[in-house]
């Protein structure tokens, strides 16, 4: 797997499993059009936290200026993506403070500290034109309407609830325990692959609902069962199960070691299984600890990410293996997915301090100067 800190490539550099250290619009550069499968990313969320790098995404001083540099970032996401490519895009909300101290700040779980909770620390600013002190700010749907009117075919919004979100200390609105997925298509016609992720039927969308009373007296009158029922003949006896639907109960889990916002894996393999294809390249645009790569060379993918901070790239290589920066194609094939997992328990039990694991991170190199 490479690092490549610099803009711009030789056309020897290997651009699969590759992990690009540089702000995100200038890692994007690196990549040919057309390049990647799909993207599944997560940029910083609007004014909730400092990450304290230079370039970072998520400090914009209003709402408005957050959604011009994210449509800035996902215009250049459709360059290198495929015409049969998709984006998921997960986005969280946040409020607009009165100027105060933020109500939020401070909460956590104690059983999931470092798990991808909602620990919103508000805008502190209350200037805004039209959004008042206290108003949800509504930053997803800004976000996925003003990609929608830059050409993106925006096919789904996605729940994701999370059955374990972290108190809140606001007693005069419900506890939020969501955030959005949001499914992209950059053309009309795209890979989608809805086998890979269906669901179980319930009970009264099994193979025994054709005795149900309702349906078979629908029969009777000369109806067709289904409809009765509302369903679809193909999604009602699907082998496989139901189509998936739209809300998906993922608890969050901690990562050791790693930042405070960390994707679920059962949350990427589900988008990762039905947007990627065999031999397929993934792209995370924001990669934080490496969670979708992670995922990718799971399911057997290649994978892109792009990561401004220099602090996850330990991370990163704890998860995907000793040889995660290593430039040598032989190395890596040495090092290869049939090995990952015994590589993950190596790496867990010999590198458990970050300040080890980076003594032995390669030296990024400058491809420009050989």
């Amino acid at each position: 797997m490479n690092v490549i800190e610099k803009d711009k490539i030789t056309p020897e550099s290997e651009l699969v499993d590759t992990v690009i250290n540089k702000d995100v619009l200038r890692g994007l550069q690196c990549l040919p059009d057309n390049y990647i499968d799909m993207i599944i990313t997560s940029p910083p969320y609007w004014g909730l936290r400092n990450y304290n790098v230079d370039g970072q995404i998520g400090q914009e001083s209003s709402p408005e200026k957050y959604v011009e540099t994210l449509r800035s970032v996902f215009s250049a996401c459709r360059r290198v993506l495929k015409d049969t490519g998709t984006l998921w895009l997960n986005l969280g909300d946040t409020y607009m403070s009165g100027g105060g101290a933020s109500r939020h700040h401070g909460y956590s779980d104690p059983k999931n500290k470092q798990g991808r909770n909602i620990d919103f620390l508000e805008p502190q600013s209350n200037q805004h034109e039209t959004i008042k002190p206290k108003d949800l700010v509504g930053i997803p749907w800004r976000v996925a309407l003003a990609l929608q009117q830059d050409g993106w075919y925006l096919r789904s919004d996605i729940i994701w609830h999370k059955p374990n979100a972290m108190p809140e200390s606001a007693q005069d609105r419900p506890t939020r325990d969501h955030e959005y997925i949001f499914l992209f298509s950059k053309s009309k016609k795209y890979y989608y692959d809805a086998d890979s992720i269906r669901e179980p039927h319930t009970s009264l969308d099994d193979l025994e609902r054709r005795t149900n009373k309702m349906y078979s007296e629908n029969i009777s009158k000369g109806g067709t069962g289904e409809q009765m029922l509302g369903r679809n003949r193909e999604d009602f006896y699907h082998p496989l199960g139901r189509n998936k639907r739209t809300v998906w109960t993922i608890p969050t889990k901690p990562y050791p070691d790693t930042h405070f916002a960390v994707f679920p894996k059962d949350l990427v393999r589900q988008c990762v299984l039905a947007g990627c294809p065999e031999n397929g390249i993934v792209l995370d645009t924001f990669a934080g600890s490496g969670t979708t790569l992670e995922i990718a060379v799971e399911q057997n993918k290649h994978y892109v990410g792009i990561e401004l901070n220099t602090d996850y790239l330990p991370m990163i290589k704890k998860r995907l293996g000793l040889s995660v920066f290593f430039k040598d194609k032989k190395e890596m094939e040495k090092k290869n997915k049939q090995s990952y997992a015994k590589m993950i328990r190596k790496v867990e039990k010999e590198l458990t301090e970050s300040e080890k694991m980076q003594e032995d991170l390669e030296p990024i190199v400058d491809y420009e100067e050989k």
